[in-house]
């Protein structure tokens, strides 16, 4: 499922406050996931956000990383489009990240490297190794579809589901399952746990702060940690804006060499 990822992270991803008396009524852990993934990724139309990424290693050091992220719906829960465009520290400077999020197949990535003028891109093989030096993964940034993964309801409270995912095909992944913790109100997912094979947690995403734009709940800080090294990843949003009208061709190559800078301008 895509849970809690770069882009529920990013704040342009989101959905309409959910109506807990409905959400009482899900019993299916399948349906549950599905509803999360569209909560997390799926707000309005489109959306665009500003994020800062800090990094922090086990030795306390850190790395910033600041870009824009577009992101156009074609279905609620199906196809959509999305750019990342780096601005900030120089070595990463103009670099964009692209996706195609993609429903029946794998999601297509590519990374468009502007000192080598090349764009790349990126194997299915590659999906969970990390994103631009953070804690986050590729896979992160797009999504993992819940079509990979058996889900469980392990808990229920008033006021939040616990599911057990298991992926499908193991050989995949480094991870033997991961536990997810979902919000009723809203079915936004608040904190996922990864563990490994020999069922110790190592790796933990968590929403810090949920706020209200548009009236749209929306994570505007978000963090990842690393339960090994000890490293971690925070994640902030700001001028987050929902149902610009972006249109289709600006997801594209030429986007990548080329960035629509019509559509990069932020405004509270």
């Amino acid at each position: 499922m895509r849970i809690l990822t770069l882009l529920s992270l990013l704040a342009v991803t989101s959905v309409l406050p959910f109506d807990r008396a409905q959400a009482q009524e899900i019993t299916d852990p399948h349906a549950i996931a599905k509803q999360a993934e569209i909560a997390a990724y799926y707000a309005g139309d489109d959306g665009r956000s500003a994020a800062r990424m800090m990094i922090t290693d086990a030795q306390g050091r850190t790395q910033l990383r600041q870009f824009i992220i577009l992101r156009k719906d074609h279905s609620d829960g199906g196809r959509q489009d999305m750019l990342v465009f780096f601005s900030r520290p120089a070595d990463v400077r103009d670099t964009v990240f692209r996706v195609a999020k993609n429903i029946e197949r794998e999601d297509d990535r590519w990374l468009y490297l502007p000192g080598l003028d090349l764009i790349k891109r990126i194997s299915a093989g590659d999906k969970r190794t990390s994103f631009v030096g953070s804690h986050f993964f590729y896979e992160d940034v797009s999504g993992r579809g819940t079509s990979l993964d058996d889900f469980e309801l392990i808990s229920e409270t008033d006021a939040h589901y616990v599911l057990k995912a298991t992926p499908l095909d193991p050989a995949s992944v480094e991870f033997s399952h991961y536990e997810v913790r979902i919000d009723k109100n809203t079915m936004l997912p608040l904190k996922s746990r990864f563990y490994n094979a020999k069922g110790e947690a190592y790796r933990e995403v968590e929403a810090v702060t949920i706020e209200e734009i548009q009236g749209y709940p929306t994570v505007t800080h978000s963090r990842v940690k690393d339960l090994v090294s000890g490293g971690q990843t925070e994640m902030q949003f700001r001028f987050t804006s929902y149902n610009l009208d972006l249109p289709d061709s600006i997801f594209s190559e030429r986007s990548m060499r080329n960035p629509p800078t019509e559509w990069l301008e932020l405004r509270d």
